[in-house]
């Protein structure tokens, strides 16, 4: 199983000195990859009365390919979008960015997508939000064309591409596409087309349901479910070395092949103590 990080950008704010000592000490450490989240835009309060949303218009989010274009320079970590909000993007652009940073890495970037939850967002940058699920199909199917063929032509219901294609291609054709999900049709759309998944379930009954219905999909559409990644998350706050041992140790049980390291709401307020977290962390899950 590899063990990687979530890159904490809620808590470190616009300093770019903070991303870098981050980045680098994750690195150092030996965590395997950096997991970046992703808003665009966030949701003023005080315009959308009744907002409940975990994130705001306060909350700092770095842009997840420029961010990555900043790494890829100063670690050799894999770099990994948990999740990219797919569907309010151009699709043509999303393969374009993403070859050129699998590129940039050599072939290390893990490209995972998902619908949101934000409908201020995808109005902000033009998007129909209701009919998210069913363009995230297309678009995975069309990156995919996008980073192994020199020239596609698509006639798709929401996607139009007429002999164009993207050079250079990435190093990995096609770069692997996981999936975030959490409503069964997500699950099912993951066992269908995803090389891996994010559960939204920490080890434990819910967590095996969502599993199962990831595996019948795959099976259904002729997949081996066992060619299926997952990615499973340890949340940081008060827990002791024993108690993060007995939660990697619950995700390798339940099949995860990745999990990430979450120092966010933990409490810190420096990158200095985030970095603190990891290392101690690191004695567990990293021997």
């Amino acid at each position: 199983m590899r063990i990687g990080v979530v890159f904490p950008q809620t808590e470190l704010g616009g300093d770019p000195g903070a991303v870098r000592a981050f980045a680098t000490a994750a690195s150092e450490l030996g965590y395997a990859h950096i997991a970046v989240f992703d808003h665009v835009v966030g949701a003023d309060p005080a315009v959308h009365q009744g907002w409940s949303g975990p994130y705001d218009v306060h909350t700092t989010f770095h842009e997840p390919f420029v961010l990555f274009g900043y790494l890829a320079a100063l670690t050799s970590l894999e770099l990994v979008t948990s999740i990219l909000i797919l569907p309010q993007r151009q699709t043509v652009l999303v393969a374009k960015q993403a070859a050129e940073i699998d590129l940039l890495t050599q072939g290390k970037l893990r490209l995972g997508v998902g619908l949101g939850w934000n409908e201020v967002e995808y109005e902000a940058l033009g998007q129909n939000f209701s009919d998210r699920g069913a363009r995230l199909a297309e678009q995975v199917a069309l990156l995919r064309r996008l980073w192994t063929e020199t020239s596609v032509t698509v006639a798709g219901e929401h996607e139009h591409v007429t002999g164009a294609g993207i050079a250079p291609l990435p190093v990995q054709r096609p770069i692997p596409v996981w999936i975030g999900a959490r409503a069964d049709v997500a699950l099912r759309r993951a066992g269908r087309i995803a090389d891996g998944w994010f559960p939204m379930d920490q080890p434990g009954p819910a967590l095996a349901r969502s599993t199962a219905i990831v595996h019948s999909a795959a099976v259904e559409a002729g997949r081996d479910p066992s060619t299926l990644g997952m990615e499973g998350r340890i949340n940081l706050g008060s827990e002791s070395s024993s108690s993060i041992d007995q939660q990697i140790a619950a995700w390798r049980e339940a099949g995860a092949t990745h999990l990430s390291i979450n120092t966010m709401r933990a409490g810190f307020s420096t990158v200095d103590q985030h970095i603190a977290a990891l290392d101690s962390a690191s004695q567990a899950a990293l021997g």
